[in-house]
């Protein structure tokens, strides 16, 4: 099955994830959200479907870095000028999307 994952590079997370939906036989298609951006529709299709407090992620570097009026501006611009402040991994897998790597998630596809 393929699927499309969005990461950073440099997150062990994701790596993680990587490694171990490789070794169930998927098929990735891995975007790095520093290098490659998400297209504005489809964060907006995230936030629509999951809403802001699950795809923002209030716990990163980057979103400690960031004064008060910065983080009220509008979610979709704000991700648009900061990607890395999206929980990841986000999933996307034959229509769904799925964030982060919890238990949640691992479950989905069986692992």
């Amino acid at each position: 099955m393929e699927m499309t994952i969005y990461t950073l590079k440099s997150c062990d997370i994701c790596k993680r994830a990587i490694r171990k939906l490789e070794a169930a036989g998927y098929r990735l298609e891995i975007i790095d959200l520093r290098a490659d951006g998400v297209p504005e529709a489809q964060l907006s299709e995230w936030l629509v479907t999951h809403g802001k407090d699950i795809i923002i992620n209030r716990k990163s570097t980057t979103w400690r870095s960031l004064d008060d009026k910065t983080r009220n501006i509008d979610p979709l611009t704000l991700l648009m000028a900061y990607p890395t402040l999206m929980k990841r991994p986000v999933i996307t897998v034959a229509g769904s999307s799925y964030i982060g790597w919890g238990q949640d998630v691992q479950a989905k596809f069986d692992l």
